[in-house]
């Protein structure tokens, strides 16, 4: 009997690391825990190192197999890589992934911060993703998360519930329903004076206002609004709004008192980057009026003339061939030195000597471009779609286009 005991006792000691210890406890130094390498992940993901974030995220779920937000923070880097994925039989395995992760997140969510990474992963997925009704599954995660009663301190990541509101407005703001992504950006700024999304709520809502009042006064038809939420617009972008926004091809035309003058003016070619492009005729037709800035380019490799239509423009390239615009249409040639010879920038970017002087002048002074309050017009930065619609519409007014 003593003897039977001792053996049940040694089989009980035998089987207590199995069943105590397991994977919960297989990461026990300080920094070496599931919250840690989660916590670790989301900012990876934040600054798009996603190698690493799955690594932490992997790590998460090493140290606890039911450690629910590792599957939720692992679900985004999946989809992340779907987004940007050609192959399609690896975006359908990765898509995947992503339904296998947000199945176990929900299952191991095991308190009220948990589940709100879960919906959080929800709606972040369905950003990134877009499959079929995805913006109701956005929407519905949002409200999930809100729903929830959860200790803001115990957010690992988000800090707060209003990070749900931020990321329903992003959505928001990729289906172009641009009042519906200011009211939730409004919601985050509402929420907390400064909480950790306020900032980046603050950004959304002033480039949803940009695109709001640039659109005001203006029928933007589909290519606008595709254009208008792009953060960088490139030189096939730009050529896309002077033709289906600014209609440029029937306002120059109608400038020739001859029609059959205008109808004669052609491209003198067509750039080999040209010919596959999804603005082709938008690129060809600007072509034939000879814009400055917008002219096909030497390339040092290809040995020819190219449009580049996917080379991102900057805001003094925007003046530019903005000021060329307005030149054209108002036959006012004095306008291309009206600041040659001034010794003074009221921007400490732009110099006197820079090729984009006197076109920032010119539009600045009209208010068709504005500076920063900083003082600075950035120069040498990408302009978004917000800007360069709103500088278009601007130049409508100027010129009295209707």
């Amino acid at each position: 009997m003593k003897k039977l005991s001792l053996l049940s006792a040694l089989f009980f000691m035998a089987m207590l690391p199995a069943g105590c210890a397991g994977p919960k406890a297989r990461c026990t130094s300080l920094e070496d825990n599931p919250q840690h390498h989660y916590l670790r992940g989301m900012e990876g993901v934040e600054a798009g190192k996603l190698v690493e974030a799955q690594e932490k995220f992997q790590r998460a779920l090493y140290c606890n197999e039911e450690f629910g937000p590792g599957y939720a923070g692992e679900s985004i880097v999946f989809a992340e890589k779907a987004k940007s994925e050609s192959d399609p039989l690896v975006k359908i395995a990765q898509n995947e992934r992503v339904r296998e992760n947000l199945v176990k997140s929900k299952k191991y969510a095991d308190s009220a911060e948990d589940r709100f990474d879960y919906q959080m992963a929800r709606l972040r997925t369905a950003l990134l993703l877009k499959e079929k009704k995805w913006l109701a599954t956005a929407e519905d995660a949002c409200e999930d998360a809100i729903g929830l009663k959860v200790d803001d301190a115990k957010l690992i990541y988000y800090q707060g519930k209003e990070a749900a509101s931020y990321y329903l407005g992003l959505a928001y703001l990729e289906a172009m329903e641009f009042q519906k992504a200011r009211d939730q950006f409004e919601k985050v700024l509402s929420a907390k004076r400064e909480g950790k999304w306020h900032e980046k709520a603050d950004r959304g809502w002033k480039r949803v206002d940009r695109i709001v009042r640039a659109m005001a006064g203006m029928t933007v038809g589909d290519v606008g609004k595709k254009i208008a939420v792009k953060e960088s617009v490139t030189r096939g972008d730009l050529a896309a709004l002077f033709i289906d926004e600014l209609k440029i091809d029937k306002l120059m035309a109608g400038r020739i008192p001859v029609a059959s003058q205008a109808a004669r003016i052609q491209p003198e070619f067509t750039p080999a980057d040209v010919t596959s492009h999804q603005f082709k005729e938008e690129l060809l037709t600007l072509m034939k009026w000879k814009v400055r800035g917008l002219e096909p380019r030497y390339d040092e490799t290809t040995h020819a003339y190219l449009f580049k239509p996917e080379t991102p423009v900057s805001r003094g390239e925007v003046a530019f061939t903005l000021e060329d615009v307005l030149i054209k249409l108002t036959g006012d040639d004095k306008l291309a030195t009206a600041y040659f010879g001034q010794e003074r920038s009221p921007f400490p970017d732009v110099r006197p000597t820079s090729p984009y002087f006197n076109a920032v002048l010119n539009m600045t002074s009209r208010g068709i471009m504005e500076g920063e309050l900083s003082g600075e017009f950035r120069v040498n930065d990408p302009i978004d779609g917000a800007d360069a619609l709103l500088a278009i519409r601007v130049l409508q007014q100027k010129i009295n286009i209707q």
